[in-house]
This record gives structure tokens, sequence and C-alpha cells, in this order.
């Protein structure tokens, strides 16, 4: 079958939206599935909706990647967006057609610089992993091209500043805290160590908007089955080496000026995506509700018999629980607008729920001790701070959390603490070596020994949690409940 370019899609009898000539506005570090199916999307999208009229063109970030390919079909591939949306099953297909073409840095740098020159970019976009922004003092202005990415903008910038060019709006989609500002300061490491002059410095620091961003979209990248990869090229008249999947659900939220978000063409094209003064509050809420619903039930749901997260969200019990964790626990301790705080935890429900996606839950426990300090204590401690009680369903799972790692324990294996589920089955807990060796030194104790020795562990929590009032009583009784009567129905008694 012929592969995807746009005189085949043409013969394939495509009637979706396609824009083939349009100048390059975006250039892109990272041609992996994320970028193609989040940024590239809402580009995508803006050409359709609002009439930007840009292209991307897409920088291979290492030595190795997609460039050939992606120029064999033109830079087009098939996006599927697929989910629950209000409780409605959605798979939505759309050949992207944003992308102009890839380039390798290590045989095409001087085709690069000329795209860093152009008066018509407008953006630079990257997703160069966490390890992308650093700085490295091995990555040098006369490499060909310097090996950091870092360092690769600042010779672009650079380039583009000499041209007499305007400055560019930089979105940094990498996944650690202040990715803008990370990216920028190192930038300025670059041009210091470079001695590239004080007028380059304040014309990257004073022209130039290098804007923090908060990225939000599950993206499981190709279809790996190779019986519904024949049954797609079957029904779209094409093979695509290059497609993409990724959730229906995506929000994009970009730190900058008030003034960026007319210039970008998302809001004129009534996308999920928002300029907002700090993106540090919505990642708060992401980590708190979406990551902390999952970390907050899914320990006890697997103890209950639930192995994936779709199938909790269809038991009134664990779906209730998981609600009352983030209704009445989480959203009221943060800081940002209630009804914009329930609308992100509704959709979790959808989110959870995607009939595309076997989430297991032994995938989710993996780092438990560490996860639920980051994603359920801060929701927690705030919790007593604000109404001077505890919070009956963070409780709870916290106590579902040690029963986890302390069912039935049989053995400590190299990459594995052996336990037993209630159903019978034996389970592996995958965490630090030194939770591993605590629990498993803990496995002769009773309960209420536990429980003294884990709430006092300030290796585990930074802190010796039995000085909460009431709380090693209250975490004892729900974790004998959760040995007794098991972990559904203590779910069900903090209803």
């Amino acid at each position: 079958m012929d592969k995807l370019n746009y005189a085949v899609l043409e013969k394939s009898g495509y009637d979706g939206y396609i824009l083939k000539d349009a100048p390059v506005k975006v250039l892109q570090f990272g041609e992996g599935n994320f970028l193609r199916a989040f940024v590239d999307y809402w580009f995508d999208m803006s050409n359709e909706k609002a009439g930007w009229n840009g292209k991307v063109a897409l920088v291979q970030p290492i030595a190795q990647g997609l460039t050939k390919l992606i120029n064999e079909q033109e830079g087009l591939y098939t996006l599927y967006l697929r989910g629950s949306e209000n409780g409605e099953k959605i798979n939505r297909k759309r050949v992207i057609s944003v992308c102009d073409a890839c380039y390798n840095p290590y045989e095409d740098w001087e085709a690069i610089k000329e795209i860093a020159k152009s008066a018509d970019l407008e953006y630079v976009a990257s997703n160069t992993t966490e390890a992308g922004i650093v700085y490295d003092p091995e990555s040098t202005f006369d490499q060909v091209p310097p090996t950091s990415f870092p360092a690769k903008l600042t010779v672009l910038l650079y380039e583009r500043f000499k041209a007499g060019q305007k400055g560019i709006v930089v979105l940094s989609c990498e996944l650690i805290d202040n990715n803008g500002k990370e990216l920028q300061k190192v930038v300025n490491q670059h041009i210091d160590d470079w001695k590239l002059g004080d007028d380059f410095k304040k014309w990257i620091n004073e022209e130039n908007l290098f804007c923090s961003t908060l990225v939000d979209r599950i993206v499981p990248g190709r279809i790996r089955d190779p019986k519904e990869v024949a049954e797609i090229e079957a029904e779209n008249g094409y093979s695509d080496p290059l497609l993409d999947v990724g959730e229906v659900f995506g929000v994009w939220y970009i730190e900058g000026p008030q003034w960026l978000e007319d210039k970008l063409p998302f809001k004129k094209s009534g996308l999920n995506v928002h300029v907002v003064p700090e993106v540090a509050p919505y990642k708060k809420r992401k980590v708190r509700i979406l990551n902390g619903a999952h970390t907050g039930f899914v320990l006890g749901a697997y103890l209950a018999g639930e192995d994936i997260v779709r199938d909790c969200m269809h038991d009134d019990v664990i779906h209730g629980f998981m609600n009352k964790m983030l209704y009445d626990e989480v959203i009221p301790v943060l800081p940002l607008d209630k009804a914009d705080c329930d609308a992100f935890a509704a959709a979790v429900t959808d989110r959870f729920n995607n009939p595309f996606v076997d989430h297991q839950l032994m995938s989710i426990s993996l780092n438990s001790t560490s996860k639920w300090k980051a994603r359920n204590m801060p929701s927690f401690l705030e919790y007593i701070e604000k109404f001077g009680k505890l919070p009956q369903a963070l409780t709870m799972s916290l106590a579902a959390y040690i029963a986890f790692y302390s069912s039935n324990i049989q053995r400590l294996e190299a990459d594995g603490l052996v336990c037993v589920r209630p159903a019978g089955n034996e389970y592996k807990v995958q965490d630090d070596e030194w939770v591993l060796e605590f629990y498993y030194e803990n496995k002769d104790a009773d309960d209420a020994a536990l429980v003294k020795a884990v709430l006092s562990n300030e290796k585990m929590w930074d802190t010796d949690l039995t000085k909460i009032e009431g709380l090693y009583d209250t975490v004892l009784a729900d974790l004998t409940l959760i040995r007794k009567e098991g972990a559904k129905a203590a779910y069900a008694s903090v209803l």
C-alpha cells in the first residue's frame, strides 16, 4: 500500500482540512509523538479555524530520528484523538498538514540557520525531554551543530540577531518546573561563556519572550497491534508509519503577558490553549487533581480486586471515593477558581474512563511512596490547616497505601517486594530499595506498630506524622477495616 503523501492523500478521497503551502512560522525542536499530537495539532487547527496560514519546521534534536520518514511523507501524518467526552466514546481522525519539513541538525545545520533568520519566523517550540534544558559546558559556539538544545538555540538566535530580525516567542514544553525561564537562563550562560556581547544579550532578554508552559495530554503514540494497523490502512487507503494517537482531552497553559493571547492564533480558533500570568497554579491543579486522584485511589482499588483504571470509574464505591477526595478535600484548598477546578475534575472521570486505554493499576502503583508525598500530602496537610480536622478520604488513602505495601508480604526480590492480594494472587510492590527494605523489615510487626513506624518515618514524609492530632488512631482504624472487611468496604465507609 502506498505511503502517505499529498498525492496519495488526494487519491484516497480524504475530505478533511489540508493546507499544502504556507510560510514557516514555527521552528520546533522535537519531532516525536507528543509534539505532533499536541503543539502541531493546535497550530494545524489554527490554520483551519483562524486562517493562521503557517507551517512548522521540525528539527530532529538528536542524531537519530524521524527526519527521513517525515520528509518522505511531505510532513503529513494521521492523528487519532481517542477517549471519552461526557461519557461518549470519541475516536476522531485528522490528517495533520501543518508540518513543512524535518531537518537533521547534524546534516542540515545551515538550512536550519536560514529558517532562524527568516522574517516569517515567529515562534520556537520545544520538547527535548527533561534532560534537554541543561547547561552543557562541552557545547561550543563553533560546533556544527552545538551538542545541547540550549546551545543550538543560542547560536540560531545569534544568527537571527545578526540578520537584524525581530525577536520571537519561545514555547518550552519540557516537563520541568519553569521550563521557559530555565531555558532562558542557560541561553544567557552560553552568551556569557562565548562572549557574544552585551547588545545580543539585551536583544535576547528584551526582544524575545521565553514562555514557561504546562502541557496536558496523554499520548500513547503509535498503534502496536498489527491487526488494527491493517484495518486502519484499509480504511484510510494508505499506510502511515507516522500515525499518532493521543487522548481526546488536551490543554496548554502558556505563561506570558496579555498581548501574547492576541498574538497567538489559539484564542481566535476557540482552542483549549490559555495564556496565563503564571502556570504554577495550573501545574498544582494538575498534580493535585489528576495525578493525586490516581495515587489516591488505585492502591485500595487494586486490593479490592480491580486491575484497570477504566473499570474503577464504573464502580460506584471507588468512583465515589475518588470524587469525595477531589471535590470535598483537594479542590477546597487549591488557589484557583472553584468552578474551573470542578470542571477539570469532571474531565478526570472522562480521561480515566478512556475506552481505548487499558491503564493498569499496577503500573500506576510504581513508587507510590514518593508519589503520595508529592501528590497527596500537600492537600492532606493544607486541609488540616484550613479546616482543623482530618480529611476522611485522604486519610483512608494513606491507610490503603500502607495496606498495599504490607499485604501478606512473602519475600523481597531484586525487583520488588512480593505481596499477596486478598483475592489470592501475588503482586510485586516496586519502589525505592530503602522503602521496600523498610516494609520487609516490618513484615512481622502488628498493625499498631507498623502504622506508628510508617507515620513516624521522617525519611518518607520529611516530618513525623504521628504529631498530627488523631492521625495515628484514625489510620490504624482505617487499616484494620481494610484488613477485616476489604478495601471497598473501607472506601464506602467514608462516603
